[in-house]
């Protein structure tokens, strides 16, 4: 290929494109011209390198490899590229790959060099996420060191089971001390091998329920060969193999004093009482929020669980909603009791119920009301005292048959009623005009205008 045929424009425009820039040193690395091509470098302003020598503006360990660029080579050897680091006028990094080439006797170097910094940078992202890396699995071996030691110390036997196979994936040495007799080896023996024949059927239920719930549930369970039951408590917790559970077995006290078994008994006793009354309990916090419900709540309002009822307001399920709350919840925080409170439920499909409300406040930790719901359809208890106080005035209405028209009869049964709503409301609301309205369904103008017009404004005001 016979270069010297090209013109000097062709020529200059050839070694641009082979090279990003080029550098014209004398033989001590004085920097005597530079042209720049690549786009990267001539945002770096390097003509100010100009004057100065090629040693200054390199960093100290590509010192050498700037010096071997002015050792002319060897006669059997060419010229070879060198990776040298360079300081741009800025302080910027400016890496190059430079080769040399010696011009008039070796009195005038052309440096040929091309730019770095994209491979520089690959480089230094690759170094960054390899010590991200390092640092990340350093982490996890630090952590699996300290479950490893939080699982083997913990004194109660403990096991993770996978959850599609119900198949034992690891167990501590308590878990191992404690069910020797069920396996020789725990490792990917099915879990229900591990317990009596007659509480697998509870050992599954509670597997069922805590993977359905989310949160960790508990039975009583008895392990293989065990001569007393254990309480179990069963978790659900996910890692990359799928789902798995965690299952911790406590041993039930056996050395109580007789008053303790009294107590715990008598504290099942009542548990097995609520869960399975006939009619419906519902535990709230202050503000209606409830966290517990019995079977048969559960059935007055469509629901198949009670987890469904948790975390939900009891005014979602009252058909007057808030203002039924509020009339229970304030005569709780005043009285502490209440009895005799006729309202309607409202189930999930839209079903009202009528219902008889009692509540209590409960005595805890944390502020908590007890409500029992009775379905007046299935006695005839709230009918009578509905109508408990009527009784003398029907006596005093079937007086008036063949002295008044049926019609003037009727007219004054009618407002007799709306007397006796007007008042009940009154009486629930502790006098509250304006709640009161709400829960009869009338504008607050409306009730005002019926006090008036029975004389009742006189009796409220005196109260």
């Amino acid at each position: 290929m016979n270069l010297n045929a090209l013109p000097p424009e062709q020529v200059q425009s050839l070694l641009s494109a082979l090279s990003d820039v080029i550098i014209l040193t004398d033989a001590k690395g004085h920097i005597q011209d530079i042209q720049v091509s690549g786009k990267e470098l001539q945002r770096l302003h390097l003509d100010e390198w100009k004057g100065k020598n090629l040693s200054e503006v390199s960093s100290l360990d590509s010192l050498e490899k700037i010096r071997q660029l002015f050792v002319p080579p060897k006669a059997d050897t060419s010229n070879a590229w060198r990776h040298v680091n360079l300081r741009g006028p800025a302080d910027t990094d400016v890496p190059l790959q430079i080769m040399s080439v010696a011009f008039a006797q070796n009195t005038q170097f052309w440096l040929f060099g091309r730019d770095l910094t994209g491979v520089s940078q690959m480089q230094k992202r690759l170094v960054d996420a390899h010590q991200s890396m390092e640092r990340d699995y350093l982490r996890l071996r630090h952590m699996e060191a300290r479950y490893r030691l939080l699982f083997e110390s913990v004194a109660d036997p403990m096991l993770v089971v996978d959850v599609a196979q119900r198949r034992v994936m690891e167990a501590n040495h308590a878990a191992q001390s404690v069910l020797r007799d069920a396996v020789k080896r725990l490792p990917g023996t099915d879990i229900a091998q591990c317990f009596e024949p007659h509480s697998r059927d509870s050992l599954d239920a509670l597997l069922r329920s805590s993977q359905a719930s989310g949160r960790t549930e508990t039975a009583r369970v008895r392990t293989f060969k065990a001569t007393e039951d254990c309480q179990m408590y069963a978790s659900v917790f996910v890692q990359e193999g799928g789902p798995q559970f965690l299952l911790r077995l406590q041993a039930m006290v056996s050395q109580r004093s007789a008053k303790s078994v009294a107590n715990a008994v008598a504290d099942e006793w009542f548990s097995n009482a609520l869960e399975n009354a006939p009619i419906g309990f519902i535990v709230t916090d202050r503000s209606g929020l409830i966290k517990a419900g019995n079977a048969e709540i559960c059935a007055m309002l469509g629901l198949s669980t009670s987890s469904q009822l948790v975390d939900k307001n009891l005014e979602d399920y009252l058909a007057r909603g808030s203002v039924d709350l509020g009339v229970l919840l304030n005569n709780l925080r005043q009285s502490r009791i209440l009895r005799g409170f006729a309202t309607e439920l409202r189930s999930v499909a839209g079903v009202q119920l009528a219902v008889d409300m009692a509540a209590v406040t409960l005595v805890a930790d944390e502020l908590t009301y007890g409500f029992f719901i009775r379905d007046i359809r299935l006695g005839g208890g709230r009918e009578k005292s509905a109508t408990s106080g009527m009784a003398d005035s029907v006596e005093q209405l079937s007086q008036l048959v063949g002295r008044m028209p049926m019609k003037d009869i009727v007219g004054e049964t009618s407002t007799m009623i709306e007397r006796m709503c007007i008042q009940a409301a009154l009486e629930l609301t502790h006098n509250n005009r304006a709640s009161a309205a709400e829960m009869l369904g009338l504008s607050r103008q409306s009730l005002y205008v019926k006090l008036h017009r029975y004389g009742m404004v006189s009796e409220i005001d005196s109260e």
